[in-house]
């Protein structure tokens, strides 16, 4: 999973993702691979095809602002993916830290008593989307997950994670979106590392959108859901960084007032989750345990 190259990579997948029409150049017919050729990339950005070419094979690791902007520029990149791309140009400078190492799975506790007073679903999730801690409501509506606290094990190996999330292919693409950011950030976290190559073995669906290399966090987001006992939900998803804890984060769940789903939603939270439901206890090192289905369309 673990590139040696992260620089390299990311700027190889944006120049696939990135269209001649998208910059303003003629189509010349079919190609051979999908996206910009490297010099044109070299052209738009000002900078030699040598030089550029040393960047994508990792030759080349510490860019300049100016060309850092330059790429920003070509590859019309959000403010998101581009603040990515600067992370990894700085990434083994000195003084920049480098790659952030372990993640703490250690949710505050002082946020577990919080999120525990609510009546909202909430939980607290680790770097690698594993659910740390949550409240009874979320324990309520997180139940068709049953044992498993990894929203990305849940989502690609888990045939009920499709029938749960009616946009799934939306929903997949913005955790694998998040898992990307953090990976390429946390080369020493060998627990993440395990869990990457894990749903590139198992997963079709998770190959594809990882190899795409779309970087964003997940902050705000419309999720349809169907509950088996609640039946389709439409709820806010709304995440918040937690400070002093690198890579966690609180997210809520909300339902618009007077709708639909809040009335079902507070029917299903008025009835407490039975024992061994998700993030009843906080989440360890997950082994392989050989393929499952689910993991492809």
């Amino acid at each position: 999973m673990q590139s040696v190259n992260p620089l390299g990579e990311f700027i190889r997948a944006r120049r696939a993702a990135t269209s001649p029409k998208q910059v303003g150049l003629s189509d010349e017919g079919p190609r051979r691979t999908a996206g910009l050729r490297r010099h044109e990339v070299a052209m738009l950005a000002g900078v030699s095809e040598g030089y550029y070419a040393r960047l994508e094979q990792g030759r080349e690791k510490h860019p300049s602002d100016q060309v850092l902007k330059a790429l920003t520029r070509v590859f019309g990149l959000d403010a998101e993916a581009t603040e990515h791309l600067h992370r990894l140009a700085r990434q083994g400078l000195r003084g920049t830290g480098g790659s952030r190492g372990p993640a703490d799975d250690r949710a505050p506790s002082h946020l577990v008593r919080l999120i525990g007073s609510w009546s909202t679903p909430a939980v607290i999730l680790g770097p690698r989307f594993d659910i740390l801690a949550a409240n009874d409501a979320a324990r309520a509506l997180l139940s068709v997950m049953g044992t498993e606290r990894n929203l990305l094990r849940f989502v690609f190996l888990d045939p009920a994670a499709r029938r749960f999330h009616l946009d799934w292919e939306e929903i997949a693409r913005t955790r694998v979106a998040g898992l990307r950011a953090t990976a390429a950030l946390n080369a020493e976290d060998e627990t993440l590392r395990a869990l990457v190559g894990q749903l590139l073995r198992r997963s079709e669906d998770f190959t594809r959108m990882w190899a795409e290399y779309d970087v964003r966090a997940k902050t705000h987001q419309t999720n349809r859901l169907l509950h088996p006992d609640a039946g389709q939900l439409t709820l806010i998803y709304q995440s918040f960084t937690v400070n002093g804890c690198p890579g966690q984060q609180l997210g809520t769940y909300q339902a618009e007032p007077g709708s639909p789903s809040e009335a079902a939603l507070r029917r299903l939270v008025e009835t407490p989750a039975g024992p061994g439901s998700a993030a009843d206890e906080q989440p360890a090192p997950h082994d392989d345990p050989g393929p499952a289905g689910g993991a492809g369309r």
